[in-house]
């Protein structure tokens, strides 16, 4: 069982979803984000996507375009996010990286795979690769055992879900609504139908994201998920921040309060 696999379970024996955390690699900083990232593992992330900072983030948006611009500036590569991953791995937490297609393809396929699994990397997610065209990706993250994570959404067809579904390993990635990345006042209310619709073609977790950035959406997500995949609202925590330490401290106590809801707890207390 893999460490993504064996983190899902323990959540499940728990009678809970997994939290799930996005940010972009290189930020804030390229010295500030893995020990922002283990502050929000150690108030209840219990695992976390690094995201590739890429030029043109189709899907993303402007809260994240924002951190993406700012790692680019800063000179962000496939390396860092590699080093990032590596950081991340040792806070104990299962580390995936988001990315679009066009960098992968161009750092070329097999060497990315593999260099993601010699960084302790488990998956990626890869938001515009459709299974028709993954060919050569499924061949790399079966050689070198990392797992693929493919999107769903409302607008899938039941035939669709059932060819993006059988691409996938690790858990499916449930986008809540169509649309760019950001934080909503409400999750979209066509998410627990699609949930349930995925469900019925296989046996793996399935994730929300997009949308959520409070506890009580924790919680509503966490009801009929198994995970809830936050990245806007910690991004922007980020960036609302005057210093990076101010920064990872706004950052631990909001995951310690989306934890709360995912868990259906009265409150836990943010660990420095």
């Amino acid at each position: 069982m893999s460490h993504l696999a064996e983190t899902f379970a323990a959540a499940r024996a728990d009678g809970r979803a997994a939290l799930i955390a996005y940010l972009p690699a290189g930020f804030p900083t390229r010295v500030d984000c893995v020990p922002v990232i283990a502050a929000m593992v150690e108030n209840g992330v219990d695992a976390v996507e690094i995201g590739l900072p890429y030029s043109d983030p189709l899907m993303d948006g402007p809260v994240i375009q924002a951190a993406v611009d700012s790692s680019l500036k800063a000179g962000t590569r496939i390396g860092d996010v590699m080093a990032n991953v590596g950081g991340v791995v040792g806070t104990g937490a299962p580390t995936l990286v988001m990315s679009y297609w066009n960098p992968i393809e161009r750092y070329g396929v097999d060497r990315f795979a593999r260099e993601l699994a010699e960084a302790g990397g488990c998956g990626v997610i890869t938001p515009d690769l459709t299974p028709e065209e993954a060919g050569p990706w499924i061949e790399a993250t079966d050689e070198h055992g990392i797992d693929r994570v493919f999107l769903v959404a409302p607008s899938s067809s039941d035939e669709r879900i059932e060819t993006v579904v059988r691409a996938c390993s690790g858990f499916v990635y449930a986008a809540s609504t169509m649309g760019v990345t950001g934080a909503r006042t409400a999750v979209s209310s066509s998410a627990p139908e699609l949930v349930s619709r995925v469900r019925q073609h296989t046996t793996l977790p399935v994730c929300v994201g997009l949308g959520v950035s409070t506890r009580a959406q924790a919680a509503d997500v966490a009801s009929y998920a198994d995970g809830v995949i936050v990245g806007s609202a910690f991004v922007k925590a980020l960036l609302d921040a005057e210093s990076p330490g101010a920064g990872a401290a706004a950052a631990a106590a909001l995951a310690a309060e989306l934890a709360a809801g995912v868990r259906g707890a009265s409150g836990v207390g943010v660990r420095a």
